[in-house]
């Protein structure tokens, strides 16, 4: 039988995306088939970042079509990051395609070892990644991402961000003395806040990771609100009082109207690494419950693992502390289907139409 665009099609029609969750035609990833001299080539276009993935999933589409069609078929695997759409009343940062919350209500959960671990995961993809550290009393990106010193302005008003493991990187934390305490209250935290995120020359970032303040108050609402943000993470762990606070968390940014990415499960299980028995420490199954619950995905759970902890103490994070391990393999997982979800949303044309003045 010879080969056909319908045929080739309708084959990309019967190949689900793992990442996705969707196939290629319905995620409008296939940006073109060519049928020449008998022998098929397709090009994917992905919207999300996937520079390491992007040949497992050659492979894996080559050998699907190959059976299907009965011939070989060349497959050609691209990315793009586009601007999502954020809250009505906002506009997009100059110099930052999307800004992504990653959020708890509570906590203790590892909120921010895991925003640090996603956003490296990110940059690993190849995408244009930066950190904003947006805990005022409790910063720890700095330590995290193994960054020191003070930032410099070229202006004398805007901060240059500063840079770890390849990171645009902003945070309270590199304009304060470590061991000072910011006795401030939310008005001044908030506004504090507002500077560092607008007064910060992002460089042409496709994520502007938020490692967002625990809690569910005032301070959290307000930033929420003023942030333009595309889309949300939810932190949280199996055991139920953690369960009560990402419930907040994800209310809350429903009631903003961002869009909640999925959940993350943290410190899912612990396995002991003298005789590997495994045990779920905190419960089991909380995060995936609660995703179904409020109908938004589930990106899936990391261990209990102690050099998770001590590899974000050390500031170098398990993805670039040991790239091929198994944390930094779920870490990676979890930043592409976070990722792919934010694809999968509405664009931002609104702001790419210019402003019309009649006189």
């Amino acid at each position: 039988m010879s080969l056909t665009r319908e045929r080739v099609e309708a084959a990309l029609a019967r190949f689900v995306e793992p990442t996705l969750e969707l196939d290629l035609l319905a995620a409008k990833a296939v940006k073109e088939v060519r049928i020449v001299e008998g022998r098929a080539s397709v090009l994917i276009e992905l919207g999300f970042p996937a520079e390491r993935y992007q040949a497992e999933l050659g492979r894996a589409l080559g050998e699907h079509l190959g059976r299907e069609l009965e011939a070989p078929v060349e497959v050609l695997i691209a990315w793009r990051v586009v601007a999502r759409a954020v809250q009505k009343h906002l506009k997009p940062l100059p110099g930052v395609r999307n800004v992504v919350a990653v959020a708890s209500g509570k906590g203790g959960v590892g909120k921010s070892t895991v925003a640090a671990n996603l956003a490296l995961a990110l940059a690993q993809e190849g995408a244009r990644v930066g950190m904003l550290d947006a805990d005022i009393y409790g910063p720890s990106q700095p330590r995290m991402l193994g960054v020191s010193g003070h930032p410099v302005s070229k202006d004398g008003k805007r901060l240059q961000p500063m840079l770890g493991h390849g990171l645009q990187c902003m945070s309270i934390g590199f304009l304060v003395d470590a061991d000072q305490p910011m006795v401030w209250r939310g008005p001044m935290v908030t506004q504090a806040l507002t500077q560092l995120l607008n007064d910060t020359e992002w460089d042409d970032l496709d994520f502007l990771i938020v490692d967002m303040p625990p809690g569910t108050g005032d301070i959290q609402l307000t930033l929420s609100q003023r942030v333009p943000v595309s889309g949300a993470v939810i932190v949280t762990t199996p055991q139920d009082i953690a369960l009560l606070d990402a419930r907040k968390g994800l209310q809350m940014f429903q009631k903003v109207e961002v869009t909640v990415l999925g959940v993350v499960e943290n410190m899912s299980t612990h396995v002991c690494s003298e005789c590997g028995h495994e045990e779920h420490v905190f419960g089991a199954g909380g995060g995936a419950a609660l995703a179904a619950q409020y109908g938004v995905p589930f990106l899936g759970s990391l261990p209990l693992d102690i050099r998770i902890r001590e590899q974000a103490d050390a500031g170098h994070p398990s993805v670039v502390a040991d790239p091929e391990g198994a944390p930094a393999v779920a870490f990676r997982q979890i930043a592409r289907r976070m990722a792919a979800r934010l694809a999968l949303a509405e664009r931002d044309f609104v702001h790419k139409f210019p402003k019309i003045v009649v006189e």
